[in-house]
């Protein structure tokens, strides 16, 4: 089986999963936005992970779909509630929750996929449910404080480049290495292999990440599914950000840190300016180099679990599918 027909094969039957799951009651203004985003599409990587783990140590994928949803509702869960924060207008593509409906239902309905999230995790017998929320509840707990970091460096002009890697961790990549340490413990693998598997996870979420923050300044909206230049507007300290200021002139730096201190009425004219002291100061090269380096330590830690390199290959294959994607 090729590495693009087994992918294809975890995200098929985890959509029909999913579909089997997802229903509309009372009160419909609660569930409705839930069954929205639920359905809007997205690249379900999250919970693909999930099940090539499982499948990765000789575990049944099938056992492990209450655990892959609950990560893919959890996922949603933080969009929706980023999504108000940020205040944007579309995510994959569409209207978001509290843009299609407003900003309480979008809150009430996120907490719901929280609570629905947990609830998953009771299909697990005793000690490996104890293993999964321990590890799930530590997860979450990060994204918050992920969050929370993003949010307060939208105020601060010196942000270091290591505490921007700390909140990008928090944020986003721990929520890729606990979907495949979920299917490492599902699988009963040994300690030693689960924890590489999150290295694993950890450092290729990290290159994930700093692949979006390119994709959100240089790519393209019909593809991307999400507004081009929000980070920008919202003033987001991206690893471009933080390059930038490392490497521009001192000409390029003022004007830069201008930009971010304001709200221009002609958004456009402010994202093109910063687009052009990204390009012309080489945080743009500098992104990339880090990009492929993160994805190369993952390789090296991926390299450390006992197992046949042609399982190995197939996560490989899906990490730089991952990071070279334009989407």
């Amino acid at each position: 089986m090729t590495y693009l027909h087994s992918v294809e094969r975890y995200r098929t039957a985890f959509t029909a999963y999913l579909e089997t799951k997802i229903v509309i009651k009372e009160p419909l203004t609660l569930y409705t936005p839930i069954t929205y985003i639920s359905k809007l599409g997205g690249k379900r990587i999250r919970p693909i992970l999930t099940l090539m783990a499982t499948d990765f140590f000789g575990g049944n994928p099938t056992k492990a779909m209450d655990a892959a949803l609950a990560i893919e509702m959890f996922h949603n869960f933080s969009l929706v509630h980023d999504d108000i924060m940020d205040a944007a207008p579309l995510r994959r593509g569409k209207p978001t929750v509290h843009k299609k409906w407003d900003v309480n239902t979008g809150i009430l309905s996120g907490d719901a996929l929280l609570i629905h999230a947990y609830q998953l995790f009771e299909a697990y017998e005793k000690t490996v449910f104890k293993n999964l929320v321990t590890l799930f509840s530590k997860t979450a707990l990060e994204v918050c404080e992920g969050q929370r970091y993003d949010m307060d460096f939208e105020r601060r002009s010196d942000v270091t480049l290591a505490e921007y890697l700390k909140m990008i961790e928090y944020k986003t990549a721990v929520l890729v290495a606990t979907a495949l340490k979920i299917g490492a413990i599902i699988a009963r693998a040994d300690k030693r292999d689960a924890e590489a598997m999150y290295q694993f996870g950890k450092n290729l979420g990290i290159a994930f990440q700093l692949q979006d923050d390119y994709l959100d300044v240089f790519g393209d909206t019909a593809t991307f599914g999400k507004q081009t230049g929000g980070d920008i507007r919202e003033n987001k300290k991206t690893f471009l950000v933080v390059q930038a200021v490392a490497l521009a002139s001192e000409t390029q730096k003022e004007a830069l840190l201008h930009w971010y201190t304001i709200q221009p009425k002609d958004v456009s004219a402010k994202i093109e300016a910063v687009k052009t002291i990204f390009l012309e100061s080489g945080a743009v090269e500098e992104t990339q180099k880090q990009i492929v380096r993160y994805t190369q330590k993952a390789f090296e830690v991926l390299e450390l679990i006992s197992a046949p390199d042609s399982k190995k290959q197939a996560l490989k294959e899906f990490g730089e599918s991952l990071i070279t994607r334009m989407v």
